[in-house]
C-alpha cells in the first residue's frame, strides 16, 4: 500500500512540474537573427489599442503585438512580474507582418537579468 501512494504522489508531482508554465515558446533557429526586446501587455503597458490584454513586444521605439504566443503562456499576466504589470526583457526570433510580430521563438529573460549584447 506504501508503494502505491508513494507511486501516485510521485507522478502527480512529476505532473505538476510538467505542467509548469515556461519562460520560452517555440523553436530556437540558429541561423536565425536573435533580438533583444522589451515584453509586455500591449494595452496596458505599451499604449496598444483594440486587442485587449494580449502580449506584445517593443523593438526600439515601436510597439507590435505578438502572435504565435499567448500572454499567459509566461504566467498570469497579473501577478507582481506578469505582462500587465512589468515590462520584461525578452530575446524572440521571428518577422514584422502587417504590423504583428509572427514570433518563430521567444525567451522572457529573468527578472534580475541584464539584456546580453546583440
Amino acid at each position: 500500500m506504501k508503494k502505491i501512494l508513494f507511486s501516485l504522489f510521485t507522478g502527480l508531482i512529476l505532473s505538476f512540474a510538467a505542467n509548469a508554465q515556461s519562460q520560452e515558446a517555440g523553436t530556437f533557429d540558429s541561423t536565425l537573427q536573435l533580438m533583444n526586446v522589451e515584453a509586455s501587455c500591449g494595452q496596458c503597458n505599451f499604449g496598444l489599442e483594440g486587442e485587449g490584454c494580449a502580449l506584445a513586444i517593443r523593438i526600439g521605439k515601436k510597439a507590435y503585438f505578438v502572435d504565435g504566443v499567448k500572454i499567459d503562456q509566461f504566467g498570469d499576466a497579473h501577478d507582481k512580474d506578469g505582462f500587465c504589470e512589468a515590462v520584461r526583457k525578452a530575446q524572440v526570433q521571428g518577422k514584422v507582418t502587417r504590423g504583428h510580430f509572427k514570433a518563430s521563438y521567444i525567451k522572457i529573460l529573468p527578472v534580475s537579468s541584464p539584456v546580453p549584447n546583440q
